[in-house]
């Protein structure tokens, strides 16, 4: 237990054979369980599993007949810990890429109940653009930025990070059969986490690269896939929270500001039009143009103001 907090660290793992037994082995020993979700994977990370559990009775093992994805494995584990008298459950990659010396200053915001959610920062972590493959820093931001928009959490960054701690009442609130099975989970997670109130805080925590990983991660294809799961969730977002169970003038600013892009976007596709063909652009359609864009542009910033303002009480 941690400071009487009973405590479980979900693994979710496909063809981790060669990383899980150092992701069991290094497990700080105020952790409780060990619930390692084996995804289908290809190889024989059942049989190593299996294997550590001679030694290590603190680990059990889930078996997933169908590969659900990294969602998928981590939805499983929550619901075991959510059945399990767990008060805090934790979030472990099994390709050893998240450091155990890190996990106690996760754990303390939640056993002090200052909030119910704490996250892995690895943007803030002292020289982490070094540490961080230049790619994956690159659309890491983005996707943060991104994230900030959708979720309401503006004050969280490193997105992608799979390194968190839930607490008991997150636990039992989030259907978790509801949630994105694939690598847009965490983004997904935080949008449903603000659409319930939940409070949500970034922890700094060391980039961890170069232990033997291997990422299935596709850059490009990744971000478009959780951009859609971004859109259709902040629009969910805005629809539970600000126009179902209490009305919030953001939402009038969003529609206008929307509006707004889709009427400079038809004013400079015929500003264009008249230039190419003609050599001139029409002073009144640019006028327009211009118009429509500055308003888009203050209706989308005061609207996410109105965002942050009404959700900086869940710091």
């Amino acid at each position: 237990m941690y400071k009487e907090n009973k405590v479980a660290v979900v693994v979710p793992c496909y063809n981790e054979e060669h990383q899980i037994g150092k992701v069991v082995t290094t497990m700080p020993d105020f952790v409780d369980k060990i619930i390692i979700v084996n995804d289908n994977s290809k190889d024989n990370t059942s049989g190593a599993v299996r294997a550590l559990q001679a030694e290590y009775p603190s680990v059990v093992l889930i078996e997933h007949e169908e590969n659900q994805g990294v969602g998928g494995a981590i939805a499983t584990g929550y619901k075991w810990c959510r059945d399990n008298d767990i008060d805090a459950a934790v979030v472990m990659a099994g390709d050893a890429q998240m450091d155990p010396a890190d996990l106690p200053a996760l754990l303390d915001p939640i056993v002090k109940d200052e909030v119910d959610y704490s996250k892995g920062n690895r943007l803030i972590w002292h020289g982490a653009y070094r540490l961080i493959p230049r790619k994956r820093f690159l659309g890491n931001s983005i996707l943060s930025f991104l994230t900030k928009i959708a979720s309401g959490y503006w004050h969280v960054a490193d997105s992608q990070t799979g390194y968190t701690v839930v607490n008991r009442a997150v636990l039992q609130t989030i259907d978790w059969d509801d949630m994105y099975r694939r690598y847009g989970q965490p983004n997904d997670l935080l949008i449903k986490l603000n659409i319930e109130n939940f409070r949500v805080r970034d922890v700094p925590v060391r980039p961890v690269y170069g232990v033997g990983e291997v990422s299935g991660i596709r850059i490009r294809r990744v971000v478009f896939t959780i951009s859609n799961v971004l859109l259709r969730g902040f629009l969910k977002r805005l629809w539970e929270k600000y126009v179902v169970r209490d009305f919030h003038p953001l939402v009038l600013f969003y529609l206008l500001g929307t509006l707004m892009l889709f009427l400079t976007l038809i004013f400079a596709v015929r500003v264009l039009a008249l230039w190419i063909s003609g050599g001139e652009a029409p002073p009144m359609s640019t006028l327009a143009m211009l118009f429509s864009f500055s308003t888009a542009l203050q209706s989308l910033f005061f609207a996410m103001w109105f965002d942050m303002d009404a959700n900086k009480h869940l710091r």
